[in-house]
């Protein structure tokens, strides 16, 4: 028998390798279990989890490439989070499915995984759980859908329903129209076509390493996406031979490289979250800081919305992935590998643009500067996020007084109140939405703006917030804040009134009060009546024992790996 690791399941003429082999032979040869290698296809298909519905047709071809190359394959199905299905909030399944996936990892008789995914936290999770465990694995992103058009314009998933629903509410839009809308966004199978989250997890995923070179960004209904995940397959079992890991794949050199990736595709916040969860399970430093140190004068290049005009479809026929990062190549650090063995820099040679209205050149960016930034001070003392490629520029330095809503609920039942006293000057402060308070961190950063200034032709706003926004959103918005408000932290103590300062160019977020009467201040005693108690299940445990946004929001006993070692073996 093989040295494999499922060798130790099959290999041997006692009880329990018989019971191993036998449970298996339904149809398998019996040369499946003489040190062939078994790859596992982790595969999140679901009708639940849209985005993910056509992964059981792309699994199909990943396990003919694994048979090809002399593989057995095994549909592996694990947990999968349709993100604009599950209620509270996908995040608050993110840690469980990456640990459930980890586990069933570990637990199995496999030497290699492919990892199928899509929709946003999908392939966050399971990039944790492969990291976790270590074995050898590689990504088949399941790809953005193509666009849909409405009145003879296109329709960018998520941020039109933002933009929208914005002008039911104002007045311009009626609601019949908008309903029309919704048969129009929808056009294929895929994740949303704009750099929202899922395409930004499935383009980072690449610069990672994580990917057959060139997949990442492919259109879900594109006939190439089959052929790439046929030869990642045939990749899936040469990694078990080479005993390629993600270990030695997404080192730091990696992780740099995914910050000037994510700046100059304009990418989704929740990248921050997610690189930083992905990381702490490798054990490779990384902080919240990095991504403003690294990323701060990355220029923006990809003219996608939510930042742009394009979408999806458009980068892909422009040129994709390779030929942005072509454009900023000197910024990436080449000591980057990826699953092919070859450093990751060493594709873009011959990468080409074929649409410069898509993809900016160097010297014509559509923004210089284009980072995610990291704010600190007196209301975030652990840091706090804003996207300026999605911000208005002069909102991002500016002084107003608070308006302040202790939770979801708290907003929608006062923002529209023609009493409230908001201006467009004033800076909406909501709390109790990060990962203890909601729980799971919900996408509400990117609050509605009030109806009345909706009418007097107000479209943007500063908007304050310890919870993410869905990376289709816009605005400027400054979330993450950490700790939380639950979590003990100051966006617990402002009152409606205080003056809040935003300084973009000195990284600042304060509230104007002198600092005595500031530490002096009680928290919230509405607020905390709102923040998230649950008495049992997977809730409970998170709420114990998640950290917070700046650290990636990963569960406390998780950190970390373990290892493809079972604590004991079958008897």
């Amino acid at each position: 028998m093989s040295d494999r690791r499922s060798a130790q399941w099959y290999g041997g003429d006692d009880r329990n390798s018989y019971i191993h082999r036998a449970w298996m032979r339904r149809g398998l040869p019996a040369d499946a279990f003489d040190g062939r290698p078994h790859i596992a296809i982790a595969n999140t298909a679901s009708d639940l989890t849209p985005c993910n519905a056509h992964l059981d047709e792309v699994g199909r071809s990943v396990a003919d490439g694994i048979h090809r190359a002399g593989g057995i394959a095994l549909n592996l199905p694990v947990v999968s989070i349709g993100e604009t299905q599950v209620r509270p909030t996908a995040m608050l399944w993110r840690n469980m499915a990456a640990m459930a996936i980890e586990e069933m990892l570990r637990a199995n008789p496999i030497d290699g995984v492919v990892l199928l995914g899509g929709c946003d936290k999908t392939i966050p999770a399971l990039l944790m759980a492969a990291s976790s465990v270590d074995l050898p694995a590689v990504v088949v992103p399941g790809g953005p859908m193509l666009t849909g058009t409405f009145r003879g314009v296109p329709l960018g998933c998520g941020t039109d329903v933002w933009k929208l629903s914005e002008e039911v509410r104002a007045g311009t839009l009626s609601a019949d129209e908008f309903q029309r809308s919704e048969s129009s966004m929808i056009r294929s199978r895929g994740h949303c076509n704009t750099m929202g989250t899922a395409s930004t997890m499935g383009l980072l995923a690449e610069v990672l390493g994580m990917t057959l070179p060139g997949i990442a960004g492919t259109p879900a209904p594109d006939s190439r996406l089959l052929e790439a995940a046929h030869a990642t397959g045939v990749l899936a079992v040469d990694l078990v031979e080479q005993d390629r890991r993600p270990s030695a794949v997404m080192t730091r050199a990696s992780f740099h490289n995914a910050i000037v990736a994510l700046a100059a595709l304009g990418g989704s916040t929740n990248a921050v979250v997610h690189l930083l969860a992905i990381a702490g399970r490798l054990g490779v430093p990384l902080t919240q800081d990095d991504f403003d140190r690294i990323g701060a004068g990355v220029p923006l290049l990809a003219d996608l919305q939510p930042a742009g005009r394009f979408l999806m479809e458009d980068l892909y026929r422009a040129g994709g992935l390779h030929a942005v990062l072509a454009e900023v190549q000197d910024l990436l650090d080449p000591a980057a590998v990826s699953v092919v063995g070859e450093p990751f820099v060493s594709v873009l040679d011959a990468a080409r643009v074929y649409d410069r209205e898509v993809i900016r050149p160097r010297a014509d960016p559509l923004q210089m500067e284009a980072g995610i930034a990291v704010l600190h001070g007196n209301l975030a003392p652990d840091g706090a996020l804003v996207k300026p490629a999605a911000a208005t520029p002069a909102l991002l330095q500016h002084r107003g007084p608070a308006v302040v809503f202790d939770s979801v609920e708290d907003l929608k039942e006062r923002l529209d109140d023609p009493a409230l006293e908001v201006t467009a000057d004033s800076v909406l402060v909501l709390r109790g939405c990060g990962p203890k308070g909601y729980p799971g961190m919900p996408e509400v950063s990117n609050m509605p703006l009030p109806a009345k200034l909706l009418a007097e032709g107000v479209r943007d706003m500063v908007r304050i917030c310890d919870g993410r926004m869905s990376g289709t959103a816009y605005g400027t918005v400054v979330l993450h804040v950490a700790p939380e408000a639950a979590a003990g932290g100051p966006l617990a103590k402002v009152r409606t009134g205080d003056m809040i300062v935003l300084d973009l160019e000195n990284r600042r977020l304060d509230v104007d009060l002198p600092a005595d009467e500031w530490a002096a201040r009680e928290p919230s005693a509405e607020a905390a009546r709102a923040y998230a108690a649950p008495a049992r299940g997977w809730e409970k445990l998170y709420v114990d024992t998640v950290g917070q946004a700046d650290t990636g929001a990963d569960q406390s006993f998780l950190l970390g790996a373990s290892g493809d070692k079972v604590s004991r073996e079958s008897h």
